[in-house]
């Protein structure tokens, strides 16, 4: 099934996006604080990305992850005015986007299991040849699948550390665990997601 627009542009912001200057962004914190509605959609637009992209990893379907990324930033207006604007914003988000995923998830009683099923197919922006898009969408499936067998913590670890780019520090204090914890839960995911994919693999030559 192909991808619709908006979910092709998702696909293709597969890193962290990189943060504004701590100046600018305390500047916009402080002006938002002031009811500047302008200043508050700066940092939607600038975050906006990294939260839904974050919460599609978690939830595997893009409606939940709007849903998800609307509750976010719903949050950080509720809560802008016990926000140190001196504080980086993008950790707060993070661990806000974590904790929202996991909320939506227990309500709907799935907590074990986190469906990652439906990951649309990417948009491919440079040619290629309809084997390497059969190749790129084997990857896709495979790592959809793979996700979808580690726990809940193990995945949340796995996607921040791998696919959104955090350290190992910064991962600890968004799951508000300790580092070894930490490398203990990204490294199981690790040998959890190559054994998945080697048999995977092997079913497929």
């Amino acid at each position: 099934m192909s991808a619709k627009p908006g979910e092709m542009a998702l696909m293709m912001a597969s890193q962290r996006l990189n943060e504004e200057p701590a100046s600018a962004q305390a500047c916009l914190l402080a002006q938002a604080k002031t009811g500047d509605a302008r200043a508050f959609e700066e940092i939607m637009i600038q975050h906006e990305r990294q939260v839904l992209m974050t919460a599609w990893r978690l939830l595997g379907h893009l409606h939940d992850a709007q849903d998800a990324a609307q509750e976010v930033f719903l949050r950080l207006y509720k809560y802008l005015n016990r926000f140190d604007e001196t504080r980086r914003l993008s950790p707060w988000l993070y661990r806000m986007t974590v904790n929202v995923c996991r909320d939506m998830v227990r309500k709907r009683q799935s907590a074990a299991v986190l469906s990652l099923e439906e990951i649309p197919d990417e948009e491919i922006p440079d040619p290629v040849d309809s084997q390497e898009m059969i190749s790129l969408a084997q990857q896709r499936r495979m790592m959809a699948e793979g996700l979808k067998r580690l726990s809940e913590k193990e995945r949340a670890a796995l996607v921040l550390r791998d696919i959104e780019g955090l350290s190992t520090k910064e991962v600890a204090r968004v799951l508000g665990s300790s580092e070894m914890t930490v490398r203990s839960q990204v490294s199981r995911a690790r040998v959890k997601m190559k054994k998945f994919i080697d048999r995977a693999l092997r079913r497929e030559i």
